[in-house]
């Protein structure tokens, strides 16, 4: 059989070919690369400096960090946003509610129940927010019951809030006995309106205010004393309307210095005395 000794074509068709670039520095880098710059020793090279070394600074738990307390604060406001649809009507009347004395009783001035769900939760989100600022408050004038504050957050918040709103309801019955006491059923409803309404526009003044503390803990003074600022405005507000309802003639002057004494101050200092009580029991 015959064999072929022609040799094999060994020419490449130019579609075929393909670019080969021969690997440079198989056996590292010299001592100049890329136009013959020198290396220059390591030693010389500038070295970042360590910034010197302070005392570490403890961790500040605060509301703000505690997963509990931002649950409850979060509550309060999730429950005024589910009511705001249906409610909203009441907060476009704060300043009606606030500062009407206008006796004439009005059938639609009623309050619905979408109102009065409404107004539930304003007022809870103010005993909240109160209760966050009595926390802050007590850290800032209290420095001693600070470590122990920090110690457990949110027994501490709750118990706060829980104050706020016993305190609430006291005031809320005393306004009551006092309105049907030395006014008619109009004047007395009229009175607590303006305390109602009062007490939900200070939630929601206060709580940027309560935002600002938690961010920035440094200015925690000025910031708490904005809080209590708007706290008194709210309460000149609300005492300003009972004089328009309850004042008749010079003796009720008498009378309403009596009352500021004896339900406006007075509760005040005896609630605070309450929770540094409270404060130091939880602690014990």
């Amino acid at each position: 059989m015959p064999v072929n000794t022609q040799p094999a074509d060994t020419t490449l068709h130019a579609d075929t070919v393909e670019a080969y670039y021969a690997p440079q520095y198989l056996d590292g880098f010299p001592d100049t690369v890329a136009g013959d710059s020198a290396l220059g020793d390591i030693n010389t090279l500038p070295v970042m400096e360590q910034p010197p070394r302070g005392q570490a600074q403890p961790f500040t738990r605060s509301p703000l960090h505690d997963t509990p307390s931002m649950a409850l604060l979060l509550t309060g406001l999730l429950a005024v946003a589910l009511s705001y649809h249906t409610g909203y009507k009441y907060i476009e009347n704060f300043f009606h509610h606030m500062f009407s004395t206008r006796r004439r009783e009005n059938l639609f001035e009623d309050h619905t129940v979408n109102e009065t769900t409404i107004l539930f939760a304003l007022i809870a989100n103010t005993c909240i927010t109160e209760g966050f600022l009595i926390y802050f408050a007590i850290q800032q004038l209290v420095p001693a019951l600070a470590t122990s504050l920090q110690a457990s957050v949110f027994p501490h918040v709750a118990t706060y809030c829980g104050l706020a709103a016993g305190f609430y309801i006291a005031q809320w019955m005393v306004y009551k006995v006092l309105g049907y006491t030395f006014s008619d059923k109009v004047g007395s409803k009229l009175w607590l309106d303006g305390f109602k309404a009062s007490q939900s526009f200070l939630g929601l003044l206060l709580l940027p205010v309560l935002v600002l503390v938690m961010l920035y803990p440094a200015h925690g003074k000025l910031l708490l004393g904005i809080a209590a600022t708007l706290y008194l405005i709210a309460r000149l507000i609300f005492i300003y309307k009972g004089f328009r309802i309850f004042y008749g003639n010079l003796s009720s002057i008498l009378y309403f210095i009596l009352y500021l004494c004896a339900v406006e101050i007075v509760p005040l200092a005896i609630f605070w005395g309450v929770t540094i009580w409270v404060t130091g029991f939880l602690q014990s």
